[in-house]
């Protein structure tokens, strides 16, 4: 292998390191290896490295590691004040206080979807959504609005991935995306997780493209079929409302 397949070989590694913190805190050696895949002593040369750039902090007491700093200063300038997440932050708040259920933010990112923002229910019962979580298109109120609404191309994508579930049946997918389409909306019950539900409504900018996917989930015996379809009109006021103020 040549030097400049190792460079890349090692910068992977290390991106992976950094991956294994998006669902814990602080990670050991041990366990970092076991999230990466990596030989320890591949993960303690790479810790190393990240620790001296910064993006990587070690608790001598724990022997445990946890993100750096520096991370936190390329955050700053990730999100400008016309980004999506940003911008729509306040309407988000607004509908939530309006409905009293979570309301999450979805983009498309290849075969998956994103959420890019999420204002979480103020009830005590109810549905936390983890912002930057990516779920399958195939699956969820959210993933049918942004296949149904996107171009033909991107259905056609998603039914031809080799990742589709042999449980899934395509043609009771492909009835709901034309439901969807119908309707302005799609609603899933216990389609993704045991007592959840969520119906979600395209957001469209001012050319008129598919920017988004807005979606209220709560607890499904809370968020009935009959509640979400009541509140689907509401969620599409929002929708015309936050596309216009998307560039």
């Amino acid at each position: 292998m040549d030097d400049g397949k190792m460079t890349v070989r090692a910068v992977e590694r290390a991106l992976d390191i950094l991956l294994c913190f998006t669902t814990e805190t602080e990670l050991s050696l041990t366990e970092i290896a076991g999230k990466s895949g990596l030989h320890k002593s591949t993960v303690h040369r790479l810790l190393a490295s990240l620790e001296g750039k910064g993006f990587i902090l070690r608790n001598p007491s724990s022997e445990k590691y946890r993100l750096g700093f520096r991370l936190w200063e390329l955050s700053a300038n990730l999100s400008r004040s016309d980004d999506p997440e940003v911008l729509l932050l306040p309407e988000m708040e607004h509908l939530r206080d309006m409905l009293h259920e979570t309301v999450s933010l979805y983009v498309r990112d290849g075969l998956e979807r994103v959420r890019i923002q999420a204002v979480q229910s103020n009830q005590t019962i109810r549905r936390v959504a983890q912002v930057g979580a990516r779920l399958p298109l195939y699956v969820g109120a959210s993933s049918k609005v942004l296949v149904a609404f996107a171009d033909r191309s991107v259905q056609e994508q998603v039914l031809a991935s080799p990742s589709w579930p042999a449980i899934l049946e395509q043609q009771t997918f492909l009835r709901q995306l034309e439901e969807a389409r119908e309707l302005g909306f799609a609603t899933s019950v216990e389609e993704r997780e045991p007592g959840a539900a969520a119906v979600s409504v395209p957001i469209y900018n001012r050319s008129q493209k598919l920017a988004a996917a807005l979606a209220l989930s709560g607890p499904s015996n809370r968020l009935t079929l009959e509640k979400m379809r009541e509140q689907a009109p509401v969620l599409k006021e929002f929708a015309i409302r936050m596309g216009k103020m998307l560039r």
